[in-house]
């Protein structure tokens, strides 16, 4: 089992308006077909979707307000595709309309039950409860859609069960969570009310090993996907946790890259000259500097999600782009 390359969606943006990304942490899909892209700095939301159509943004500004955001960090559908939000800065969760109404929010900084601290991951299960990562909390919570506190589980440390810093979760359809332990280097999975019940990975960049994962889906045959943030790659995995595949990134101009060239052509010229995929002096070897030198490689992949035709949207944080994938 491989991963293909699709195509590449996006392009950058610092305008805060209009087609365009502008550092992108996260992208959704909600069940009719479009793309929602959430913008870390600038912060607002993109709505567009595969054939690269631009449907239009929102944003209600920078800020502690209603609707606003400090550091937004990720999104999640529930089964009524209402739009929810994580912000690691504002310690809370909003959610939105897909037209991009304001609907409320909820949570507040602290430690005890209910209380967030930096939130980054949010998935949700069949029966639309939301599992939050409380990432500087080092633990999982679930909550009722609105907000309620259900359970939690987690504390710091690297033992079964224990995180550092995780990142992202998704729900399997079997809803099993699985939580991207970011500075443990591994992937854990629970069921439903926290039991451990394994982990892949570990420390490295060989096939298999993860080294900061930021992000995990898994799809309806049980294939694991996992952005392997600081190995600067994705990495597709059986259901039981083997290795099958790595890419380091294959983007292609987009639809609106190719339209900006077309209207600026004195800025497509140099562009056509240029060394893309230069060959780097060892001492700027590392996965981080081959791929900020490399134009069609990830940098910063920080969010995956699974679109309901099955295509793999990766968000490519720090070229302010998606790139597609298919299984095959």
């Amino acid at each position: 089992m491989k991963l293909k390359y699709d195509k590449t969606i996006g392009m950058i943006n610092n305008l805060a308006v209009g087609r365009g990304f502008f550092n992108p942490f996260a992208s959704v899909s909600s069940s009719d077909g479009r793309v929602f892209v959430l913008g870390r700095r600038l912060p607002r939301i993109v709505v567009c979707n595969y054939e690269e159509d631009f449907l239009g943004e929102f944003s209600f500004g920078e800020g502690d307000g209603d609707g606003q955001f400090r550091l937004p960090t990720s999104m999640a559908f529930d089964s009524d595709d209402t739009l929810y939000t994580t912000d690691e800065g504002t310690h809370r969760v909003m959610m939105f309309s897909t037209e991009g109404d304001y609907l409320g929010k909820w949570g507040e900084q602290g430690d005890c039950d209910g209380q967030l601290n930096g939130p980054s991951g949010i998935a949700f299960d069949s029966e639309n409860n939301a599992y939050v990562v409380d990432q500087h909390n080092h633990r999982v919570q679930k909550f009722t859609r609105k907000g309620g506190y259900i359970l939690q589980w987690g504390g710091l440390g690297d033992g079964e069960g224990q995180f550092n810093l995780p990142w992202g979760v998704t729900v399997d359809s079997h809803d099993r969570v699985y939580v991207a332990d970011w500075r443990n280097d591994r992937i854990q999975k629970f069921s439903a009310e926290g039991e451990f019940l394994a982990q892949f990975g570990g420390s490295g960049d060989g096939d298999g090993q993860l080294s900061r994962p930021s992000s995990v889906v898994v799809d309806n045959e049980g294939y694991i996907y996992v952005a392997d943030w600081g190995n600067e790659r994705l990495q597709l995995l059986g259901p039981d946790g083997n290795f099958l595949d790595k890419q380091r990134g294959q983007a292609t101009p987009s639809k609106w890259t190719e339209d900006f060239f077309l209207s600026n052509p004195d800025e497509a010229e140099p562009r056509g000259r240029s060394n893309l995929t230069p060959t780097l002096p060892t001492r700027l070897s590392s996965s981080y500097h081959v791929s900020s030198q490399s134009e069609p490689l990830f940098w910063g992949v920080s969010f995956l999600d699974l679109d309901h035709e099955g295509r793999l949207y990766a968000t490519d944080s720090r070229r302010h782009r998606i790139q597609v994938y298919l299984k095959g």
